[in-house]
């Protein structure tokens, strides 16, 4: 027995030797930043303006992964599946991190399932139209909702349970018209659908190759759900909801962070803040973010991060409570 008891002591401290020199030697292979939808999307845009940058910082390579599917969860459950030693970094927002467990009852992941690593940018939120739908503003889509009980209109989504699902329900709770939900797998197929005339509107984040498309005829964009948050040209005339009659409390936008698993050595989590915090400050990588008019957040420990994220998930499950959404 005492033997045993020496030879358990030895292994425990080989065990934290061979840790402590992983996370020295972190990363001794290539990083995948995983990103949840397909390419082309917005969130794919942010990943691949800072992977390079990312990379460079903590001294490895890094590659962008594209897992679309179950509006995120699969991608999710990849890293969630994968050792928490920092080399799958999940490049996440509300949809896929709190939403995705809060509304569907085959996720099987939870948010604690997550660490925090680094938050990325704020991205405003917007509603788009087909070209051929008769509406400029916020006001206008929402009278042509209420006269549509026997037809109603139809929005576009990323997939049931998302935030831009909730929306649409809280639209039909605020202004009595009723909508017909069209969930997609990809936000690409969506808004080529949607300038297709297959649905009618979507509540997107906001990306600048609108304004080509809009200059075509082929969407509009009518209003901007960021409470104080302008637009830029051509769409800085945008009707804001708050000047809206019915849409005054639709004040949204989505954030985009980098997590890792929970359980991932501190040093790691602490190394990726940095290098995250370092890549946003890249002049280039900024003013390509800004571009899409989103706002990058100041550097956030992580000790903040983590407070942040816990507020974050008591925000949405209210929204859940408001809508009434019921847990699929």
């Amino acid at each position: 027995m005492k033997r045993l008891g020496q030879w358990l002591s030895l292994l425990g401290l080989l065990s934290i030797g061979a840790l402590a020199t992983a996370q020295e030697n972190y990363p001794s292979r290539v990083i995948s930043i995983m990103v949840p939808y397909a390419a082309g999307a917005a969130s794919d845009f942010t990943a691949r303006t800072l992977n390079d940058l990312i990379a460079r910082q903590v001294g490895g390579q890094a590659i962008v992964e594209n897992l679309p599917g179950a509006s995120g969860a699969i991608a999710a459950n990849k890293v969630l599946a994968a050792p928490a030693d920092g080399y799958y970094v999940f490049q996440g927002s509300p949809n896929e991190l709190i939403l995705a467990s809060l509304v569907n009852k085959s996720t099987r992941y939870r948010s604690e399932d997550f660490q925090w690593v680094a938050p990325v940018a704020v991205s405003p939120l917007v509603v788009v139209v087909n070209g051929a739908l008769p509406v400029r503003t916020l006001d206008e889509l929402v009278d042509l909702a209420q006269s549509r009980k026997d037809k109603p209109l139809s929005y576009g989504t990323p997939g049931s349970g998302t935030l831009y699902n909730l929306l649409g329900e809280l639209f039909t709770k605020r202004t009595g018209a009723p909508l017909t939900h069209v969930p997609y797998k990809s936000g690409a197929t969506l808004v080529q659908d949607l300038m297709g005339g297959q649905f009618d509107f979507a509540f997107l984040p906001y990306q600048s190759f609108y304004a080509d498309y809009q200059k075509q005829g082929r969407l509009r964009v009518v209003g901007a759900l960021s409470a104080g948050k302008s637009l830029p040209p051509p769409f800085n005339a945008a009707q804001s909801a708050a000047d809206s009659k019915m849409m005054k409390d639709f004040n949204f936008t989505i954030w985009t962070s980098y997590m890792v698993r929970k359980g991932t050595p501190k040093p790691i989590v602490e190394r990726l803040n940095s290098a995250v915090a370092a890549s946003l400050r890249d002049p280039h990588a900024r003013a390509q973010l800004e571009l899409q008019a989103k706002s990058i957040f100041e550097p956030m420990s992580v000790d903040a991060g983590e407070k942040f994220y816990t507020s974050e998930v008591d925000r949405y499950r209210e929204l859940i409570k408001t809508v009434g959404y019921e847990r699929q």
